[in-house]
C-alpha cells in the first residue's frame, strides 16, 4: 500500500502565497508522474499541474505563471508553490501519484485532500 500525506493548506488573503507539500510511503518501487488536482464546490476535479520523475511539468492555463510544482525524488515529495492567490484557487487540493509498486504494476494514488481558502 502507498500513502500520500498532504500538508500546508489554509486561509490566507488574496495576493499572498501557501506551498503545499505530498509524501509518498509505502511499498513504493518508483514514483512517476505526481501531480495536483483541485476541486471546488460545485464543480469536478481538476487538474492544476503534474510532474514527471524527470522534471517535465505541465500547468493548467488558470495557474500558469503563478502556481510552481516541484518534487524530491530521495523524499517521495511533491511540492506546489501557489504565489499570487485569487478568491477563485479556493477549492480542496488534492496531490496525486502514479506508483509502481513491488507487483510491477502501476497504480495510481490519491492524498485526502487539504483545503485552501483564499479571502478577498
Amino acid at each position: 500500500q502507498v500513502q500520500l500525506v498532504e500538508s500546508g493548506g489554509g486561509l490566507v488573503q488574496a495576493g499572498r502565497s501557501l506551498r503545499l507539500s505530498c509524501a509518498a510511503s509505502g511499498s513504493i518501487l518508483k514514483l512517476n508522474r505526481m501531480g495536483w488536482f483541485r476541486q471546488a464546490p460545485g464543480k469536478q476535479r481538476e487538474l492544476i499541474a503534474d510532474i514527471t520523475n524527470g522534471g517535465s511539468t505541465n500547468y493548467a492555463d488558470s495557474v500558469k505563471g503563478r502556481f510552481t510544482i516541484s518534487r524530491d525524488n530521495p523524499k517521495n515529495t511533491v511540492y506546489l508553490q501557489m504565489n499570487s492567490l485569487k478568491p477563485e484557487d479556493t477549492a480542496v487540493y488534492y496531490c496525486n501519484a502514479r506508483v509502481i509498486g513491488f507487483a510491477l504494476a502501476e497504480y495510481e494514488y490519491w492524498g485526502q485532500g487539504t483545503q485552501v481558502t483564499v479571502s478577498s
